[in-house]
């Protein structure tokens, strides 16, 4: 290619400009075991095209990476999962997807490294895979808030069963979600943002 000819590589595309108004921009990690909706939470909710580094899973993998049973689950994250998403005209959120598979988490140090806050997604006939993600972010003093993805046969509990079943001080926020609908991805981050905010004003009058 002749880079002082015409041809020329391709910009950015016009929806993934950042938009003129933003002044501030957030990073967010979205973090959880493996198949619990990282992906697809990021994908459902990314106002640009996300970028993926999922891998297809091979026969090399069994009895290395936890496909939980699944038949249909013939994708895994090896890397992150990138998306953006703008709450107002001036705030932006920047989204990172962890893998989920734990000979991955190597990688998380460096993905967790200038996060404001994290999203936990929980499904709930899995829920002992949490402790670690959870233990991991609170050794990083990464605060976060639990997303219980409403799988269709996962059995379902209320939000003192989780509390107690998860460990959790009555601060962190807990809230039920379908990361396939941006709307219901939204009002997680929403519900982080929130949170941060008030770990921000309570640490301002102390």
């Amino acid at each position: 290619m002749d880079f002082n000819g015409s041809d020329t590589l391709p910009g950015p595309r016009t929806e993934d400009h950042l938009p003129h108004t933003a002044q501030a921009a957030v990073k967010i990690v979205i973090v959880g075991g493996f198949g619990v909706g990282k992906t697809t939470m990021v994908g459902s909710v990314s106002e640009i095209r996300p970028l993926t580094t999922e891998e297809t899973m091979t026969q090399a993998g069994i009895g290395v990476d936890d496909d939980y049973g699944s038949d249909s689950k013939t994708a895994t994250t090896v890397a992150m999962d990138f998306g953006r998403i703008s709450i107002t005209e001036k705030l932006v959120l920047y989204l990172f997807g962890t893998p989920g598979q734990e000979r991955f988490w190597f990688l998380w140090n460096g993905l967790f490294e200038g996060a404001l806050g994290a999203v936990v997604l929980v499904d709930t006939r899995r829920l002992e895979v949490s402790f670690d993600v959870m233990g991991r972010l609170e050794e990083g003093g990464v605060p976060f808030v639990v997303a219980v993805n409403t799988f269709p046969d996962a059995p379902r509990y209320s939000v003192e069963e989780l509390r107690t079943a998860l460990d959790l001080g009555p601060e962190i926020p807990i809230i039920e979600c379908d990361v396939r609908r941006r709307a219901s991805s939204k009002d997680v981050l929403m519900t982080l943002m929130r949170f941060l905010h008030s770990i921000a004003m309570a640490r301002a009058l102390t």
